[in-house]
């Protein structure tokens, strides 16, 4: 289980990214039911670490804490060569089977570790050709927020790192605890991608208020056969606007917003309950078990049996 967090203060360390990572794993939220992770931050010389704003953060330990981290984070920093101490603790976590996790340029510091060759990757797209062509061993995939490769994260640009960090908490701890983070963090939800992402959403997704009424409404009436028809009656729209504006606002049509959100309502519901599956698929609006387990595999490569058992254990304990 994910416990000790180590996150590697490399000079010239992106803040934000630095912060990013600070957010996730730094706070004890068991308050309103989240994690308490064994965090510290270290260097390679314990002191002052220069940022890429020009400021220095001090850190007082050294890289010797890491030796037993179930997870090593590697924010963003300007991209050049790294102390090889760094480095060797990367390798060190990869080969003992810790997660390694890294936030947009931080991928390259893991390229230079050697712990990228025969992986996929991802960083930010400004920087993905020049990743691909410095390490040809490791596939590059420029369209994704993030890529998991046996137990290395790596994700894209700034904000990708918190989706990152939070498929890495669901996986590790189950959707309730990486759902108080994002409560607390106000963060949309991930989009959908290729990728099994564990990770729910504390807020509608939508990039103005146009839409917020409705799609409370569908969150409210997920046990319903929503149409697209009835939801531009709600919205006073017809249905061919309604559909095409619900795209531009939230990045996908209302029937992707709409399994999404009963994946993540079944899963609350496996979590913290042992209703049977036919109960939680009529509640969520999946109709039979057989549909919802279908929605599972194809979005979380889990079956809903598999994931109450993974992660309702995890609460109950």
């Amino acid at each position: 289980m994910l416990k000790k967090v180590v996150l590697l203060a490399i000079p010239g360390v992106a803040p934000f990214e630095f912060g990013v990572i600070c957010e996730v794993f730094g706070i004890d939220r068991t308050d309103m039911g989240g994690a308490a992770f064994d965090f510290t931050i270290a260097t390679a010389e314990p002191g002052p670490v220069p940022t890429s704003l020009g400021y220095d953060i001090t850190i007082p330990y050294g890289l010797e804490v890491a030796a037993d981290a179930d997870l090593i984070a590697v924010p963003a920093h300007n991209i050049s060569g790294v102390d090889e101490r760094f480095l060797q603790v990367i390798r060190d976590a990869e080969a003992r089977g810790a997660w390694v996790l890294s936030v947009c340029s931080g991928a390259f510091v893991l390229a230079q570790a050697g712990i990228l060759e025969g992986r996929r990757a991802a960083t930010h797209w400004m920087h993905a050709d020049r990743l691909a062509a410095e390490y040809p061993g490791t596939t590059v995939d420029p369209d994704v927020l993030f890529v998991e490769d046996r137990r290395v994260i790596t994700s894209a640009g700034t904000a990708s790192g918190i989706d990152a960090a939070l498929h890495l908490v669901r996986k590790e701890l189950g959707a309730s605890v990486a759902n108080v983070i994002a409560r607390r963090m106000v963060v949309p939800p991930q989009r959908d991608g290729g990728q099994s992402q564990y990770i729910d959403t504390p807020i509608p997704a939508y990039k103005s208020d146009s839409f917020a009424s409705v799609t409370q409404w569908m969150l409210d009436n997920l046990s319903q056969d929503l149409t697209v028809d009835q939801l531009a009656r709600k919205a006073l729209m017809s249905s061919r606007t309604f559909a095409r504006r619900f795209r531009a606002d939230t990045g996908t049509t209302p029937a992707a917003w709409l399994n999404r959100q009963r994946i993540i309502r079944a899963q609350q519901i496996l979590e913290k309950t042992d209703r049977d599956l036919e109960a939680v698929a009529q509640e969520t609006g999946f109709g039979t078990a057989a549909v919802m387990r279908h929605h599972f595999v194809k979005v979380l490569q889990t079956t809903p049996t598999a994931y109450r058992r993974a992660f309702g254990s995890l609460l109950a304990g």
